[in-house]
């Protein structure tokens, strides 16, 4: 094995330190919401919280898992990444297959008609008009339909098709598939790589809806996490009731470690999924992104 050379080991050695520095700036900020959601709330108010927590106590998380408008808000943010994500995936593979198979006409003027949707997106105010003329609006169904085909999921999902061979597809129409046993039978099986990544792409949108759900959905009862713990840091005040006695410390004090162990709730579910998809997902993005 030859040595590398002094300018190959240098670039190396530049490259490891700034991807490091670049990972600490990062990690750090995250460090230190975890640090302050359990730490009190005069260690954090007077700015003694860096990235070990300061008088450690389990109170903000205690406060956070008895609100039950933090609870309902969570459920129906799960419920929106779960069935979200299902519609997401089940409307982007009945487009993508089609305009994948060369024997499909008229599959060129679709793929036009979704690349100009990735150039020219439509404005708010239309899009808020859209949604109230077909009473979605204040509905969860505000959440999970406008977005249902991402053009660049679209684009990806539709290159890993076009690499299956169409030897297989045409095996599986001799023995008498139908189109949706094929699909079922034949095609997701094999998809399971570029389904897992881009899954967690629309998993990970519908976790983080925000914009959205300001928009279309003004009651607070249907509010998901983002716009609650929105709520939560935007208001000065949480309501701490002084008889409860758990909470009793908390009710004078400026609640900033309830606000960071709502955060770091709403962040830690949706990082725990990816080191289970992380084999399906590498792949699926170079399968899915290269066209031999």
């Amino acid at each position: 094995m030859r040595k590398a050379s002094a300018g190959w080991q240098t670039f190396n050695a530049v490259n490891l330190t700034f991807l490091t520095l670049l990972a600490l700036a990062m990690f750090l900020p995250f460090l230190n919401v975890l640090a302050q959601s359990f730490s009190s709330s005069e260690a954090i108010v007077s700015g003694k919280v860096l990235f070990l927590p300061v008088d450690f106590t389990w109170i903000n998380y205690q406060y956070v898992f008895s609100d039950a408008a933090i609870w309902r808000s969570f459920g129906i943010t799960v419920y929106i990444t779960v069935v979200g994500t299902l519609i997401n995936l089940i409307a982007t593979a009945s487009l993508a297959y089609p305009v994948s198979r060369p024997e499909y006409m008229g599959r060129g003027a679709i793929v036009i008609m979704v690349l100009i949707t990735m150039v020219f997106s439509a404005p708010l105010i239309p899009n808020f008009i859209l949604m109230k003329s077909l009473g979605l609006t204040n509905s969860l169904w505000a959440l999970l339909l406008p977005g249902a085909i991402s053009a660049f999921n679209f684009f990806v999902m539709r290159s890993f098709f076009m690499q299956i061979p169409g030897e297989i597809i045409d095996s599986g129409r001799i023995d008498g598939c139908s189109e949706l046993r094929m699909i079922w039978s034949i095609v997701l099986p094999l998809s399971k790589p570029v389904m897992a990544s881009l899954g967690i792409f629309y998993a990970v949108n519908h976790w983080n809806t925000y914009m959205h759900a300001l928009y279309y959905v003004n009651k607070p009862a249907l509010w998901p996490l983002q716009v609650k713990l929105r709520q939560l840091i935007m208001s000065d005040e949480i309501n701490i009731d002084p008889s409860a006695s758990q909470f009793s410390s908390l009710a004078h004090m400026d609640p900033e470690g309830i606000k960071m162990a709502t955060i770091i709730i709403a962040t830690i579910p949706i990082v725990l999924i990816y080191p289970f998809l992380q084999r399906h997902f590498v792949k699926g993005m170079m399968i899915g992104s290269v066209k031999s």
